[in-house]
């Protein structure tokens, strides 16, 4: 179907770097094969199992850990909308395979071979070595079979995809005009006429407040509302409850002594030739190439290391120091340029390291060994540690327990109380909409504290993870059913008929002085000073309002225009003079005409995946994804 091998050899980054994507190597035959796991969804009848998709989780929490550095924060991840993405993920592969499957698509041996013989993982001295191919698949536990039906479906997929993710086309005119219309800049002044300058004139009589009220009542109930008993099992507490003996910390401390000295450090000074992840194999070959070239000079001229890199380095936060990082230990680096740098000797220069982030060469500087401490230095923080790993076990000894018993005896929270020690608490009055932080703001306990089992047939809830570590279980003290408001409100229904119609005689007002600025009547209004705005710089101007300015005709100057406000009123605009963008430079369009045509490409891959899911049975199982 496409030319596909000879356009993909970068599949290579995208699916099959043991070091970065170790999702991979398990194969969906190891989920797959499991029974009794929880089923997180189902795709055009294939599951997907939790432990897939925890695994999917710890894959994507690894790669931007080794992306990101000590900026990583593994909260990132606790997201719901970055969870359901990951999920989505999973999804999009399995409705692909079947799509693949569906329009008759196929790998050829011959190209599978070629695909795999072309992964640098897999290759010695530049050639193909089938012991190193069977043992890396060996270490993660997968066949030469499975591992061969993965590539493959992955190179389906992407024959799949790559007409919607690389067809986009943008004109060389259409470029040209955006390109010119988002340079464009107007001069414009502005009038706010706003609700208040009418609401003192309003006074709504008793037949507009009835008549409002009687068709609004909704908007006068108070919600139902609830008031609970609860207990709280967290390892917070049990870590806070622990005790550790001297004899205990000085044991773990003598057991574990690497973790508290000062670890290695080692500085070093580097040169980068940027060439993204994302970037085509022709740049990153050049890329490749210049560091090669570069390499070489360094090693005739050792010490002319620091000046070639201010003249050479990509890296804009170091190229000034000569390439200097200054001082950094393990895991504070991206993993191939650490591992790198920590197999080198002092005063050595790598050959060229491939990252994320390009190709570089490294000169170690100077390493400050391990230093050892002594127990009394760090006595509080070993403590710390080890109050940690008693309450992580006790917590995940009582975490069964406790959940079983609260479902058990579904009657009292009582029992579970007094077994796990826990005090019981109560919470003020909660609603469906507004839970009170921090406990009763979690969604799925919100859900399960207004369902019929704890309202009507008085249960306990389950025990539900609110946070991480944190379980939680109530049960219903008070219940108020949804009530509607008198009419008593008589002044708040006025208030609110009264700011709707001045709203309206703003609006109207406003578009009154609108007409008579468009016939030529001068003294309308008072404007506002003047000030540049353009579609990249709106200075504080609403998306509508901006819209409003750029759509007015500029034919003829002064033009005038104006538009409904998000505060009600009305808001009257005038263009005052246009400045015209000068013409691009031919490589700024070029760069401009890539762009646009990435964005039409990503729409288009878009819509093509929003079409294939329509074409398939897709349930999630968000009980079990929370869980």
């Amino acid at each position: 179907m496409f030319d596909f091998v000879h356009k993909k050899r970068r599949i290579v980054q995208v699916i099959l770097a043991l070091a970065t994507l170790p999702f991979l190597f398990w194969g969906l035959e190891s989920y797959q094969s499991k029974e009794g796991e929880d089923q997180v969804a189902l795709a055009a009848g294939e599951k997907i199992l939790r432990q897939e998709f925890d695994q999917a989780v710890r894959n994507q929490k690894d790669s931007m850990r080794a992306s990101m550095g000590e900026g990583f924060n593994d909260a990132l991840l606790d997201k719901p909308e970055v969870r359901s993405a990951i999920l989505e993920g999973l999804i999009q592969q399995r409705l692909l395979k079947h799509e693949a499957s569906r329009v008759g698509l196929a790998v050829p041996d011959a190209q599978l071979v070629e695909t795999i013989q072309n992964i640098s993982s897999f290759q010695e001295d530049g050639k193909f070595s089938k012991p190193r191919y069977e043992e890396l698949l060996r270490g993660q536990g997968l066949s030469p079979q499975a591992f061969e039906a993965r590539v493959r479906q992955e190179l389906m997929r992407q024959q799949l995809i790559a007409p919607y993710s690389e067809s986009g086309f943008i004109s060389d005119t259409v470029a040209d005009r955006v390109l010119r219309l988002s340079e464009e800049k107007r001069e414009v002044s502005l009038v706010q006429i706003q609700p208040e300058k009418f609401l003192g004139h309003i006074k709504p009589d008793d037949a507009a407040i009835k008549a409002y009220y009687d068709s609004h009542q909704a908007d006068f109930q108070l919600p139902e509302q609830v008031r609970l008993e609860y207990l709280v099992l967290s390892l917070d507490e049990l870590i806070k409850q622990s005790n550790v003996s001297t004899d205990e910390a000085e044991k773990y401390f003598n057991e574990h002594r690497a973790e508290f000295g000062q670890p290695e450090e080692r500085r070093a000074s580097h040169i980068l030739l940027s060439a993204p992840a994302t970037a085509p194999d022709s740049e990153k070959a050049a890329a490749r190439a210049k560091a090669e070239q570069l390499l070489v000079e360094i090693k005739k001229a050792p010490e002319r290391f620091a000046d070639l890199a201010r003249e050479y380095s990509q890296d804009p936060g170091s190229a000034a120091k000569g390439g200097d990082l200054g001082f950094f230990a393990r895991n504070m680096m991206v993993k191939s340029f650490e591992d790198a740098v920590f197999q080198m000797k002092q005063d050595e220069i790598s050959g060229v390291v491939e990252t994320d982030h390009g190709f570089h060469i490294i000169q170690l500087s100077a390493i400050k060994n391990a230093e050892p401490v002594s127990f009394d230095k760090v006595k509080n923080q070993v403590e710390q540690e080890v109050k940690k790993q008693k309450a992580e076990k006790a917590f995940g000894e009582m975490a069964d327990d406790f959940s079983n018993m609260v479902y058990e005896q579904s009657d009292s929270l009582q029992p579970a109380a007094e077994k796990f020690g826990l005090s019981m608490q109560q919470s003020d009055w909660t609603g469906r909409s507004g839970g009170q932080p921090p406990y009763f703001n979690n969604e799925r306990l919100q859900q399960a504290v207004f369902s019929d089992d704890v309202i009507k047939d008085k249960r306990n809830t389950e025990a539900i993870e609110v946070s991480p570590n944190t379980l939680v279980s109530a049960r219903l003290l008070n219940y108020r059913p949804a009530t509607t408001l008198s009419l008593t409100l008589k002044d708040k229904i006025a208030g609110l008929i009264a700011r709707q119609e001045a709203a309206k005689a703003a609006i109207n007002e406003g578009k009154e002085k609108l007409a008579q600025l468009q016939e030529g009547k001068d003294g309308v209004v008072k404007w506002g000073a003047t000030q540049e705005i353009s579609r990249k710089e709106p200075h504080g101007l609403d998306n509508e309002t901006l819209r409003a300015v750029f759509k007015a005709d500029a034919t003829k100057l002064p033009s005038y225009t104006g538009i409904a406000n998000p505060q009600g009123g009305f808001t009257l605009i005038r263009v005052e003079h246009v400045t015209k963008p000068a013409p691009p430079e031919a490589d700024q369009q070029q760069a401009f005409a890539r762009q646009l045509q990435q964005l039409v490409a990503q729409e288009e891959l878009s819509a093509y995946l929003a079409g294939v899911r329509k074409r398939y049975d897709v349930s999630v199982s968000n009980e079990n994804l929370e869980k």
